[in-house]
């Protein structure tokens, strides 16, 4: 049986915004299942959001597991990250999740993985999914080559060219700003 896999999903800190956006295709397969999913949660009346590329079932129980380690260490974002991947890796269960996020405040943004990790990325760029990649790539550009972009614009531009490369990603974009 094949799983529903959703993807490209990029974070950007520039000149004081934190953005994240994603776009919007979810496949089965080599089939689009659905062309609006909603790849973005928000926590914490925007203080916090998330994104998650993946077997979005799997992603929603990571959402909730961020939650509730958030709610144990007083919305400490870091930590509570660090205790998701600490959990996600040691526990039967949840070692069997195929997902990865990215979270972001105003002070951080870190990608989550199944394997322990909880990368800060370099440049305030972090992407993950199939379109990644590229979408890293472009985002890159945009900051050494065209500063004068706003975040969300960076952000909005890094999905779009990934849409074009990427058959996994498409133009269906959400973009959220970090409060």
């Amino acid at each position: 049986m094949e799983r529903i896999k959703s993807t490209t999903v990029v974070a950007i800190r520039h000149n004081g915004e934190v953005v994240i956006g994603a776009d919007g295709q979810a496949t089965l397969g080599n089939t689009i299942a659905k062309s609006t999913v909603k790849k973005l949660r928000v926590l914490q009346g925007g203080k916090i959001v998330t994104g998650f590329a993946g077997s979005t079932a799997d992603a929603f129980t990571l959402l909730e597991k961020f939650e509730e380690k958030l709610g144990a260490f007083g919305n400490n974002m870091k930590r509570a990250a660090v205790e998701l991947a600490k959990e996600w890796r040691t526990d039967r269960m949840l070692s069997k999740l195929e997902a990865m996020m990215i979270v972001a405040d105003m002070e951080d943004i870190l990608i989550i993985s199944g394997t322990g990790d909880v990368i800060e990325p370099d440049m305030d760029i972090a992407t993950i999914g199939s379109g990644s990649m590229y979408a890293q790539s472009a985002a890159r550009a945009m900051k050494q080559f065209a500063p004068q972009m706003t975040a969300e614009e960076m952000v909005r531009e890094s999905l779009n060219i990934a849409a074009d490369v990427c058959i996994y990603t498409n133009h269906n974009l959400v973009i959220e700003k970090v409060n």
